[in-house]
């Protein structure tokens, strides 16, 4: 694995796994980066090349007069693939990174050729089902003058290490099943970002754009957009987009395979490497681009 930059307007910091073939790149969620998917991404590497993109304001890529909001972020995705990864790349995005994949397929159809869509951000269809404490820290976010404020209280109070677990708390249905290095690796990150002055920023610009999103009928409406292969997997213990949404998602999408992983949390990916890859490792063998697009 290297660390590489790229300048799209600003530096766009990206794990690269090596691997040969078609160009598989991973895109994280809200809140986190590149690092998300150190437990797979070796392995993935063996059924293509693999990028792994720390988006705008997350990791260790820099706002630099650039949007860390949805569309601003899926711009980069878009040039990001146009002049590192390739056309007709797999996208493989978890939460608000799967929201981006399916975007840029419905959007871009050229340059996907497949799509892995992990616990992707999606309307909320039973909000009983929505955790409170998810509820609780969004309402602070989109709650002008106080976002900054509770943010940086949080990590004076916290420091890195409880953040890493109080998030893990939240995304793992049991925390204890992520790999230690991978949370050391996670806290080392976090004390780095406590140091730079637009983390918290990116964190409730893209957090503000997002929930709109989320809001009505546009997401599942653009699923019907996408021509390129998809396969869908979810935890069944996920408090942050509940798997009635994804149930939702291939209702309107029956030919989008979904995958349920039983006991797993929001990010299958560090809680469950294994089982995630004997998920998506086969569906990537026997990836045929010829009927993506």
């Amino acid at each position: 694995m290297r660390e590489e930059t790229v300048h799209l307007d600003g530096p766009v910091h990206y794990l690269d796994f090596g691997g040969e073939g078609r160009p598989i790149v991973l895109v994280h969620g809200l809140g986190g980066a590149a690092l998300n998917w150190l437990a797979v991404g070796p392995e993935l590497a063996q059924h293509g090349r693999v990028y792994a993109i720390d988006l705008v304001g997350f990791g260790h890529t820099p706002i630099a007069r650039r949007s860390a909001s949805l569309r601003g972020q899926r711009t980069i995705l878009d040039r990001f693939i146009q002049r590192v990864a390739g056309p007709r790349a797999v996208l493989v995005g978890n939460s608000m990174g799967g929201l981006l994949a399916l975007q840029e397929a419905a959007l871009s159809p050229q340059r996907v050729a497949g799509a892995v869509l992990v616990d992707p951000a999606l309307p909320v269809i039973n909000r009983l089902a929505f955790d409170a404490r998810v509820w609780a820290f969004f309402a602070a976010l989109l709650t002008p003058g106080l976002a900054g404020r509770y943010l940086k209280t949080r990590s004076r109070q916290l420091g890195a290490r409880r953040i890493v677990w109080q998030t893990l708390a939240v995304c793992a249905a049991d925390p204890r099943t992520v790999p230690a290095d991978l949370v050391a690796a996670h806290v080392r990150l976090t004390e780095e970002r406590m140091e730079m002055p637009w983390a918290d920023a990116a964190v409730v610009q893209a957090a503000r754009s997002l929930i709109p999103t989320l809001v009505g009928d546009r997401v599942f409406r653009q699923a019907g957009q996408v021509r390129a292969r998809t396969l869908v997997v979810h935890g069944d213990q996920d408090r942050l987009i509940p798997l009635d949404a994804a149930r939702e998602l291939v209702r309107r999408r029956p030919d989008w395979p979904l995958t349920v992983l039983k006991g797993v949390g929001h990010i299958p990916m560090m809680e469950a490497p294994e089982r995630f890859l004997e998920t998506v490792s086969p569906w990537l063998d026997a990836f045929d681009p010829a009927i993506a697009v």
